[in-house]
């Protein structure tokens, strides 16, 4: 390949944005370019002249071209796009963890910023923000309408400087308000862990950053430290949105044995065609190798310790390249809900020396050939939020929910499938909304979740009892959501 495939995660100001991380190809090879359709650029030149003479006021001709190009490749799927200068520069220092802003998550939904998870520890967070909330203002300007980059721009800005967000939540009656937030330069901490009880430990990676498979195979060692005689470990990959393919790779290779397959990508380009296996070329940084120490330091305990993987709606790309890699390898089982369900790969193409273009290229495969484009991971078993269950994923957003989300094409009956799954999830959708409507009415403190690796983690003790061998709390509402066909 021309550049190390990579899956990056546009996260400058606190924001994944495109809903989730994507992965990405760097490539600068020049291409040929195709043959050019001379009259609908004629058509284009005429509107641009147009516009400049007989438009009611002055316009910027770099701005005009500007919006062409966006219009023209967000018309092509949820994940494409057009960086200018800024938000190049953000892209490009979006995995290393470090960044300026607010520190949530987002997606855009009915035109409107949706909130998918703010950043633990962030100044949203502290904020009180949840997920699923939208944001309707940003200071004075209407986010209605607004181009997702345009609202990273202005959620950006200097440290210790303010933003008013203006949300409306729609799990407490529509209720709107105003948040006052702090932007401050946002170091988030990937991988967390701890014994949970002799013989167990959780190891949670919240998103797939350029130090993760450092501090990943650190805070494995330092449980193996505290606990040799490990029976079993929770991997909890919930609400992790993505991030870099080398440590998606590094993390599998940890417990996959050496050298199989890890994920493949496939597509119309020669350089699109790549398989990632379990092997150290496949994911060290020059003479670092973090999974190779770790082997050495713990005797290899981790590449046989029974494990489980915690995902949910929120795990994307990266993560369901873990899940799908020990689901398919059968080296651990997958507890929780369908994940996201993200499985297309973004060239990232420079344009000059400081904009560049996203690009849907190709899809990635499971080690068994399998896509999970539109479809995700299906837990090998599912398990509620909660013991009282899984009230409200009917109204989370999947890929499958993404306007212009990529399909099977060669499927005929696809467009009727498609139809009928959003029939089923509308009336699921309601049904939730009504369950929603009664959790809302409880009190405050009760409608809290818990935190995740708590003892009141309702999934996490679940997958404990499952380690143990003992009976596991299946879930009594959650079923696989049949967006896609299975494409091989």
């Amino acid at each position: 390949m021309n550049a190390k495939l990579k899956i990056a995660g546009w996260i400058s100001m606190g924001v994944v944005a495109g809903a989730l991380t994507t992965i990405s190809v760097q490539s600068v090879a020049q291409r040929a370019l195709a043959p050019l359709p001379l009259e609908e650029l004629q058509q284009l030149a005429a509107v641009f002249g147009m516009i400049k003479t007989d438009y009611v006021e002055p316009v910027d001709e770099k701005k005009l071209i500007t919006e062409a190009i966006n219009g023209m490749v967000t018309s092509l799927d949820p994940h494409s796009q057009y960086f200018d200068k800024k938000s190049f520069k953000e892209f490009r220092e979006g995995t290393s963890g470090r960044f300026v802003g607010v520190g949530i998550e987002i997606a855009q939904e009915d035109g409107l910023v949706k909130v998918v998870s703010p950043i633990e520890g962030s100044p949203a967070f502290r904020a009180g923000l949840k997920p699923n909330d939208l944001i309707t203002k940003i200071d004075d300007t209407a986010v209605k309408g607004l181009p997702l980059n345009e609202a990273v721009k202005r959620m950006r800005g200097e440290p210790n400087t303010k933003v008013i967000l203006t949300i409306l939540r729609r799990e407490e009656n529509n209720r709107s308000f105003s948040v006052t937030i702090t932007r401050e330069e946002i170091r988030t901490q990937s991988v967390r862990s701890k014994n949970i009880e002799p013989g167990y430990a959780w190891l949670r990676v919240s998103q797939f950053q350029e130090r993760t498979t450092d501090d990943f195979a650190r805070k494995l060692e330092e449980i193996y430290k505290a606990d040799n005689n490990l029976k079993g470990l929770v991997l909890d990959l919930r609400n992790d949105p993505g991030g870099l393919l080398d440590a998606a790779v590094a993390i599998s290779a940890a417990f996959l044995p050496d050298n199989v397959t890890v994920v493949s990508t496939n597509g119309q380009l020669a350089d699109s065609k790549f398989t990632y296996k379990a092997s150290p070329e496949f994911y060290r940084r020059g003479g670092n190798d973090p999974i190779k120490r770790l082997n050495d330091n713990t005797k290899g305990i981790y590449k046989t310790l029974p494990v489980v993987v915690l995902v949910n709606e929120g795990s994307a790309s990266a993560s369901e390249i873990v899940a799908g890699a020990l689901q398919d390898h059968g080296r651990a089982k997958i507890m929780g809900s369908q994940t996201f369900g993200k499985g297309s790969v973004q060239v990232i193409r420079p344009l000059g020396p400081d904009t560049g273009l996203k690009l849907t290229t190709s899809r990635y495969y499971t080690p068994k050939g399998n896509s999970i484009q539109a479809k995700g991971i299906i837990p090998d078993i599912m398990v509620d939020e909660t013991a009282e269950g899984n009230m409200f994923a009917a109204l989370r957003t999947r890929e499958a929910d993404l306007t212009k989300h990529l399909e099977d094409k060669n499927d005929p009956a696809a467009a009727e499938k498609a139809k009928a799954a959003e029939k089923e999830r509308e009336t699921a959708r309601e049904e939730a909304r009504k369950r929603l409507e009664e959790f809302n009415k409880k009190p405050e403190a009760e409608r809290r979740m818990p935190e995740f690796g708590s003892d009141k983690d309702f999934q996490l003790m679940q997958a404990i009892n499952h380690l143990k061998g003992r009976e596991v709390m299946v879930s009594k509402t959650l079923t696989a959501r049949k967006d896609a066909p299975k494409e091989q």
